[in-house]
């Protein structure tokens, strides 16, 4: 607990000033209701290419927000650490049937994603180095985005160039491994598990899960992982004790804010 502490004092000690955000963004054309909002560095050096990380909500395919408690806590740390960030809304599916909303939510993730190269003069995003963190539903739309490449029927430009949707690196918290909160069995839609996409190509992956999470089961996260490790895709499961279903990257547990940016300050500022 010491250990933990002392990290936090560390990085509230190193966070600079508080981020520009520039709010509700098209990021899927007019038309669509769902915006993103983007979150900038306070100071921004002429000519510099900040790496760039897209932030995808939880709420179970149903509901959800860009600018819900946890969101907000992800992209203003990115940003006190020299990332930009952006949080979307995406298509989201009727309570009683979640699975209404596939394909389109990551069809959306990967429209973010080209949003964020075409418009990288515009903001001084580094298009190379794009990064990827979700929680819950959020983690299970970040794995998707992580392993499914040009895989169809995914990707399928919208409202967007035809910039590729590739991201470096993805961390997914405490996601399922399907549109779906159990485990696969023989009445699973395979189609929606990143397990069906895994190959040797795919980025490097964080899977962070608490062990008092009630709503995922942990053992979710041990089957990512070992199946990460089976197709050779490098990556990282860390298990917090005693972490609940949803938080942020300050849990009461530990401070995880040094672990996410250490992965992504290896994998997207090289």
């Amino acid at each position: 607990m010491l250990k933990h502490f002392l990290a936090s004092l560390v990085f509230a000690t190193a966070a600079s000033a508080e981020p520009k955000i520039i709010r509700d963004l098209s990021y899927l054309g007019e038309d669509r209701t769902e915006k993103a909002d983007l979150y900038l560095p306070a100071a921004l050096s002429a000519g510099v290419r900040v790496p760039v990380v897209l932030v995808i909500h939880g709420g179970g395919w149903i509901s959800g927000d860009k600018g819900a408690k946890r969101e907000i806590n992800i992209c203003t740390t990115l940003a006190e650490h020299g990332y930009a960030a952006l949080t979307i809304n995406y298509h989201l599916a009727p309570k009683e049937n979640p699975r209404a909303s596939w394909p389109q939510n990551i069809r959306d993730a990967k429209s973010a994603v080209r949003w964020l190269r075409a418009n990288a003069d515009r903001y001084g995003l580094d298009a190379a180095h794009i990064g990827v963190i979700g929680g819950s539903a959020g983690g299970h739309l970040a794995s998707l985005l992580g392993v499914t490449g040009r895989a169809a029927p995914f990707d399928v430009p919208e409202h967007a160039s035809d910039d590729s949707a590739h991201v470096s690196a993805v961390v997914d918290l405490y996601g399922p491994i399907q549109l779906a909160l159990g485990p696969l069995d023989s009445q699973s839609d395979l189609a929606t598990s990143p397990l069906s996409y895994l190959d040797r190509s795919n980025p490097p992956f964080l899977v962070i899960h608490g062990t008092a999470d009630s709503t995922v089961d942990v053992e979710r996260s041990r089957e990512f992982a070992a199946a990460l490790g089976k197709a050779g895709v490098e990556h990282e499961l860390v298990i917090v004790a005693g972490a609940p279903h949803t938080f942020d990257l300050q849990p009461a547990q530990r401070d995880l804010r040094p672990l996410v940016l250490g992965f992504f300050d290896r994998h997207l500022k090289r």
